[in-house]
């Protein structure tokens, strides 16, 4: 398996710097932003690689000799968003994503299926999280049609590109969770259409990460490794979709996610944390977790995510990068 890192973390300093930090860490593959939420810090070319030889060919000569390379693209976002300069925004990064990652002789780009309003004209999107009652399967029905149309026709362009699209199982979509993930590929009839699998957003649903690789199995294309510690105290009282978040003003230091939307500080008291690996799960489930990973695939690329904001980048880097080697070493 190829381990990496996904870039995010790295976006503080250029290209360069960032592949000798995963050199570093002993890890070969860097996942790479190339749009949606966040915008395509290293890959600032971007344009021109998807029209000139010549720029791709000196976009590629970066990563010769560092012992790192790609290992993936990723344009997380909301491409169902019903604001159309976050929604069509997002929908287009899919598409230059796609046809980005054949130019670079990529196959993998990393996303989210998206969420769309719960009617038309709606100008927010509406996560239906409990559907105990009609209006709620009313809102997925209405949901699930857009969906399904969007993802048919983005599965047909990653086909013609030789792309496999791997969704992430993230809140706030209308794919999240394993039966999701099979009524998507019933709908579209998707062949280019898989999942990322990023073990933290299962664990804080209460799903076992390791059991959705083997239910899934070929339709797990890509890996996540993020870990979640559960603060049992403040879940005990609580549960794990509390919304206790706080508004960030224009004077905090906060994240854009597209238009006029900003991400909100997390809650003090949180039911559940993003972490390092090892901090939530020990190495043996993540060794279990790259097993099954190997079943369905052993050439998948698998890169450390780092969100533990407990710890700094580097460090968190390092803490994470420690335990998906120890794991890999085990399952030799």
């Amino acid at each position: 398996m190829k381990l990496g890192v996904y870039n995010a973390i790295l976006h503080d300093r250029p290209l360069p710097e960032a592949l000798k930090v995963i050199a570093d860490l002993g890890l070969t593959g860097i996942e790479l932003n190339t749009g949606g939420f966040l915008p395509p810090v290293h890959v600032p070319t971007m344009d021109q690689i998807l029209t000139s030889d010549a720029a791709r060919d000196d976009y590629l000569a970066v990563f010769e000799g560092t012992g790192v390379s790609i290992a993936g693209l990723n344009c997380n976002g909301n491409p169902l968003h019903p604001k159309r300069e976050i929604g069509e925004k997002h929908a287009e990064d899919i598409r230059r994503s796609i046809r980005l990652a054949h130019r670079l002789g990529q196959d993998r780009v990393v996303t989210m299926s998206g969420l769309p309003g719960g009617e038309p004209g709606a100008t927010v999107p509406n996560w239906i999280v409990n559907a105990w009652n009609s209006a709620a399967l009313d809102v997925l029905d209405y949901q699930w049609g857009i969906v399904a149309g969007f993802w048919k026709e983005t599965d047909r362009l990653a086909a013609d590109h030789g792309v496999k699209v791997a969704l992430e199982l993230h809140p706030q979509n209308v794919v999240f969770n394993t039966a999701d993930v099979r009524k998507l590929i019933e709908l579209t009839g998707a062949t280019n259409v898989g999942v990322e699998l990023d073990a933290s957003h299962l664990f804080w649903q209460q799903m076992d990460p390791v059991a959705v690789v083997r239910e899934l199995g070929p339709l797990i294309f890509h890996a996540a490794a993020k870990d979640v510690r559960i603060n049992a105290e403040h879940a005990a009282l609580y549960g794990v979709l509390d919304n206790s978040f706080r508004r960030l003003s224009p004077d905090e230091e906060r994240t854009n996610l597209g238009g006029a939307e900003w991400a909100n500080e997390w809650p003090k008291d949180s039911a559940w944390d993003f972490v390092a690996l090892g901090r939530g799960h020990d190495t043996a489930f993540w060794a279990e977790f790259l097993r099954a990973l190997q079943e369905v695939d052993p050439e998948m690329a698998c890169n450390i995510e780092h969100e533990d904001v407990e710890l700094g980048r580097i460090e968190g880097l390092e803490v994470a990068a420690d335990v998906l080697k120890e794991a890999a070493a085990s399952l030799v």
